[in-house]
């Protein structure tokens, strides 16, 4: 029932995001000194969530969904609300090169300097790609934003509507202790299921990686901590000399913390995956010609027209890109 509740209140919010053109309340002056807005903090109120209290971000490029998730009262993490993706783009995986398109996946890390009150996008921060292990791994580019209107060039395009919401919650989290925010970012939400469907995939062994810290924060609601090494993320882990200085490198001596309920977790995940892949009875990979949309924006711009639709998406009018890939989009909720 509740999670029949959820699904109702996720749609709810989709069906007011898109109700008309960008609201007026949007053309003001110091747009990214605006208090968060009262309906947002309303919800924060009914969630015992403060505006200063810690925030967390969660973005999900298959379904088209960033999540944003803010400490309550009771010291977890909670979820604020979800917001649908206009337009993300390249494939599933990783951003490896600049002018691959692929938007970032991984685990990243949001500080003050890193949000843009002057973007050409309304407004916008910078995820923090390259991290250290990307850096080391030789993957490149720069400027991975999360940002308004419906184009994307490696960024995740929010609509302004969606970041008049957004910026001023992280940016208030800032402001008021929070050295910096998490960003986890993930190809789809990694279920056994869908992990079983991507199996043949060449970054599946990556998925695998960071489906660790998904597992974590699903269930104790609280922030792995990440550090690098053996190539690779390595989550909740104490190392005896101090974190490891090269991600490349051989992983040195350690004391892992292990929750029990998380060690259930992914033991019955690993088994549920199993299951799945020796039974066939998974969906096929999709298949993107360049990045996603999510499916309630698909709809507007189906019924709308691409001119319309950037006139409803963004304050100036910032075309769509690439639309017809939008449009081929294979993912259907």
């Amino acid at each position: 029932m509740k999670g029949t509740l959820a699904k109702i209140a996720v749609v709810a919010t989709f069906a007011a995001l898109l109700a008309g053109c960008v609201s007026s309340v949007l053309e003001v002056d110091n747009k990214a000194s605006q208090p968060i807005p009262a309906k947002v903090r309303q919800e924060m109120s009914k969630k015992t969530m403060s505006t200063s209290g810690a925030v967390l971000i969660r973005i999900f490029k298959q379904e088209s969904e960033l999540e944003v998730w803010k400490r309550s009262a009771s010291g977890k993490f909670a979820l604020l609300k979800t917001y649908p993706i206009c337009r993300w783009s390249g494939d599933l995986g990783p951003k490896k090169q600049s002018g691959d398109r692929h938007a970032p996946e991984g685990f990243y890390t949001v500080n003050a300097n890193q949000l843009n009150p002057k973007s050409r996008y309304y407004l916008s921060f910078d995820v923090g790609f390259p991290n250290k292990l990307d850096a080391a791994l030789g993957y490149s580019g720069d400027a991975l934003m999360v940002h308004g209107a419906c184009s994307s060039m490696g960024c995740y395009a929010m609509t302004d509507e969606a970041m008049s919401e957004i910026y001023p919650v992280v940016r208030d989290a800032l402001r008021y202790g929070q050295p910096g925010f998490q960003v986890q970012a993930y190809p789809f939400r990694m279920t056994a299921k869908n992990m079983a469907s991507h199996s043949n995939h060449p970054d599946f062994a990556f998925w695998q990686n960071i489906k660790q810290g998904y597992d974590i924060f699903e269930v104790s609601k609280r922030q792995p901590k990440v550090s690098y090494c053996g190539g690779k993320y390595v989550f909740d882990t104490e190392f005896v000399d101090g974190e490891p200085a090269d991600p490349r490198a051989a992983c040195p001596a350690a004391v892992k913390t292990v929750d029990p309920l998380v060690a259930s977790r992914m033991s019955s995940e690993e088994k549920a995956l199993a299951d799945a892949m020796s039974t066939g009875s998974v969906m096929s990979m999709q298949a993107y010609s360049d990045g996603g949309m999510h499916p309630s924006f698909r709809k507007m711009l189906k019924s709308k027209g691409v001119k319309a639709m950037a006139k409803a998406t963004s304050l100036t009018a910032v075309p769509i890109s690439r639309p017809a890939s939008a449009l081929a989009d294979p993912y259907e909720q």
